[in-house]
């Protein structure tokens, strides 16, 4: 069988488009490169927003924390002086009747004095 222009031809145009595909994948590995370049880059902002985010969950369950001690040191302090008050009204309650009959003693000692 002996070639002929026509199988040349035909043989030449598919090497051609082999060479044209050939750089055609060039060009596609180059750009997944540089994707995967992008998403490597992506990837390390993503971890260092994620540093960043459980730092400040730590700092802000810290301070919570630190809040939630301040709060019940300060609800115990109230309590205390609640109860205190709680004591000075008693006393006084319990005092009532007895200032009452002193006043009223001491209404019936400036009606028996006579005005000078």
């Amino acid at each position: 069988m002996e070639p002929t222009d026509i199988t040349i031809a035909i043989l030449k145009d598919i090497r051609e488009q082999a060479r044209l595909t050939n750089e055609q994948l060039v060009h596609t590995n180059e750009r997944i490169e540089q994707t995967n370049a992008r998403i490597g880059q992506t990837n390390d902002r993503i971890d260092q927003t994620n540093v960043r985010l459980d730092t400040m969950r730590e700092e802000l369950s810290r301070r919570i924390v630190e809040s939630e001690i301040r709060t019940s040191t300060a609800i115990t302090e109230l309590s205390g002086t609640v109860q205190d008050l709680t004591g000075v009204l008693r006393s006084s309650h319990d005092l009532r009747p007895r200032v009452e009959r002193c006043e009223h003693d001491i209404a019936d000692l400036r009606r028996r004095i006579p005005d000078r």
